[in-house]
This record gives structure tokens, sequence and C-alpha cells, in this order.
């Protein structure tokens, strides 16, 4: 994992542990609670800080948990979680799937993205970025990472991954059911005064299908530029096109706002990016002006970027050699013979079926060992996201 050195979001002073716990600002004595080794570092959570360091003063880690594995964004809709749900993932967290855990989290159709989002195209599209401007990078930050899809990917090809996310539960589910004890995480607020991981330079930062929801983007941008540092790189998938229908809660950009913000960015349509993959091709850049009907841009930029785009044909796109495979869990059995997709929610549907890689049906075997080759039909199927690589415990 990257040591990040963390600061206070409130006052910007270094934070250091003064107990297994809890990290205190080294100047005014604030401090902070730490379960699992996440920092939660949130702004305008004063009561919810105090009672969940009271937890952990007093023995209670459990409890402390299960005021944090409750705690949502301000984007968060939905009903909140039921105590008596979190208390039994809490009780059963070793032996309870992921599956389990998005459900007793009550999390609905989020949950349903999260469980299916290896083979959904917006993930895919992130991976084909990735993929094209791929220069070995060592380090590497995602904010706004979730249960830490990608950080799985890089972390498995060998790189030092840190993530960051508002919501504390997404942290602890990539912690114990995605990502594994090897990475560091930070819960904090991108409207922090300060950003709590500042001057930590990596190789290359990402964000991913959440940079539309922040409100003051050019701030979090100055401060994603700065975690990359002079060397680094940054890659930025799915910011949805405010003048392309969507499905989107967030605040999304228009294509004149894409070059003002990224003056010195490649930019591509997501559904670009996601042909170049399954076609095993080069993705094409575009101008931004070009780009007015797409749903979502993406863009790389920075000086530690590759400056042209290679074909999309093997590393992150694909799963290490020898990896045992399975049929891709929306396909269900079809009295007809064979599998058939049965989407998860219309939401769901409405959003992606237009778009996926995979076949509506598939008539193979449930399970594939994938050879590692680049090229030939399973390589073919793997890519198209008909056989996916999900966590032991999904």
């Amino acid at each position: 994992m990257i040591p990040f050195d963390l600061r206070s979001p409130e006052t910007g002073n270094p934070l250091r542990a003064d107990r297994p716990h809890s990290l205190a600002d080294t100047e005014t004595g604030a401090r902070w609670p730490v379960i699992d080794g996440i920092p939660y570092l949130r702004i305008d959570r004063a009561d919810t800080i105090e009672r969940v360091l009271a937890h952990l003063d007093g023995g209670e880690p459990d409890e402390a948990l299960s005021i944090l594995l409750a705690d949502q964004d301000s984007w968060w809709n939905g009903p909140p979680a039921d105590t008596g749900d979190i208390r039994t993932l809490i009780r059963e967290r070793s032996a309870a799937t992921l599956r389990d855990a998005v459900r007793l989290l009550g999390w609905g159709r989020v949950g349903d993205y999260f469980l299916n989002r290896w083979s959904d195209p917006t993930f895919l599209a992130g991976l084909s970025l990735l993929e094209a401007h791929w220069n070995e990078p060592t380090c590497v930050f995602e904010f706004a990472c979730g249960i830490g899809q990608y950080m799985r990917e890089l972390k498995r090809r060998g790189c030092k991954v840190s993530g960051a996310d508002v919501v504390f539960a997404k942290l602890w589910v990539a912690r114990h059911w995605v990502v594994g004890d090897k990475a560091q995480f930070v819960c904090f607020d991108a409207a922090s005064e300060h950003w709590p991981i500042a001057g930590a330079p990596v190789d290359l930062v990402l964000c991913n299908d959440a940079f539309y929801f922040l409100d003051d983007k050019p701030r979090l941008l100055e401060a994603l530029r700065q975690n990359a540092g002079d060397d680094g790189w940054l890659a930025l998938s799915h910011i949805h096109n405010a003048e392309s229908p969507g499905f989107s809660a967030g605040r999304a950009v228009t294509a004149e706002e894409i070059a003002e913000l990224f003056p010195d960015a490649l930019v591509y349509d997501d559904a670009e990016l996601t042909r170049a993959l399954v076609e095993t091709r080069a993705p094409g850049p575009r101008d931004p002006g070009e780009l007015r009907a797409c749903e979502a841009f993406s863009v790389v930029a920075g000086p530690g970027m590759r400056p042209a785009p290679r074909a999309v044909v093997d590393g992150l796109t694909l799963p290490p050699a020898g990896m045992e495979l399975v049929l891709n869990p929306l396909y269900r059995p079809d009295p007809a013979g064979g599998f058939a997709i049965h989407w998860p929610s219309e939401r769901y549907e409405a959003e992606y079926a237009r778009l996926v890689t995979y076949p509506m049906r598939s008539d193979g075997p449930e399970r594939l060992t994938f050879s590692g080759e680049a090229e030939g039909p399973d390589a073919d199927r793997v890519r198209r996201r008909e056989f996916v690589d999900l966590p032991e415990r999904w």
C-alpha cells in the first residue's frame, strides 16, 4: 500500500496515531476514529465521531463499526440501513458473501451496480482507458473508489494501491471482500477545507464514474493533480455529459467544461473505449466539441501519461493466466436451454442493456480456466465479459 501521511481535514495539521483506534491532530489534539485500518476523516460529523470514539475507547469496536456502516453521502435517497441487519453483517462478516454484505447494508439499486460492476460497460471503458495509456505505474491512488473493483485489478498487476471514498461502508466492504489488507483506505469528503492526503504524489490518480457528482470541480481537480505530482498522470472515466439524457443524480458537465478543465487531456467517448476493448484496437480520442452527443466523457491528462493510445489487448482487460472464471452471474438458466440474461432491475436494464458487450444468450459451460492467451475465442469471451473473474467470496 501507499503510506500516505494524513492531515486533518479541518486544520491541515499532521495526524498521528494516539491510540490503536484513533488519530490525533498534532497541534489541537482533535481525534479521528480508525476502524480496520480505515481512518474516518469526514467533516460535519462531530456527533458521529464523538459517539464512535466513545465506543472505541470503551472497548466496544463492533458498536463503533455499526455507526459508521450506517453513514451515507449526501446523494443517498434510499431508506436508512436497518440496524439489526448491520449487526448481523458485523457478527457474520467472516462467513458472509459480498452479496450478503450489499443486502444487509441496504444498498438497494446501488448494490446491483456494485455486484455486477465487473461486466458493466462503464467499468470496461475505464479499464480500456487505463490500458490504452498504460506505462507500468508503481503507485496508484483512486479517488471515490467505491468498493475497490479497479484497485483489485491494479493490485494484482503489482501496483501499490490506495483509495478514498466519502462512504465508510464502501471502503470497509472493499477491505474485506474485494481488495484485501494490502491497501490503504481513507474516508473523507471532497469538500474538506484541507485535502487529507495533500503532498503525496503517486504515479497514477484515478477517478471513475464519480467526478460528475462533485460541486467544486476545479478545486478537486487541482488536488488530484497535486497527488499526481510533476511526473504522474490522471485517468478519469465516465464523466456524464450535461447535453445527453442520462441516469445520474450528479452534476454533469458540457464539452466546453471538459475542454476548460482538461486543456492538456486526450478526451474519449466512453462508449468508444468499450468498443475498442472488445475489438482489440486502440481507442480514438476526439476533440471535446465533437462529442456533444456522447453519454459520458473519459480523459487522460498529466505529464506522465502515455501520449498516444495503444491497442487494448492484454494487461488490465484480461485476468492472469490460470484464473478460474465463472459465467457472468447475470445469466440464468433458460427453459429453452442454455442461459439468458436476467437483469437485476428495470433501471439497470434501461441504463446498460443497449451498451453491454456480452451476448444476450450463452450456450457454453458455466466455468472457464483462462489460458492467459490474448487472442482466441476464450479471450474474446472474457473481454466481452461473458465470463468474469469475481472475488472469492462474491
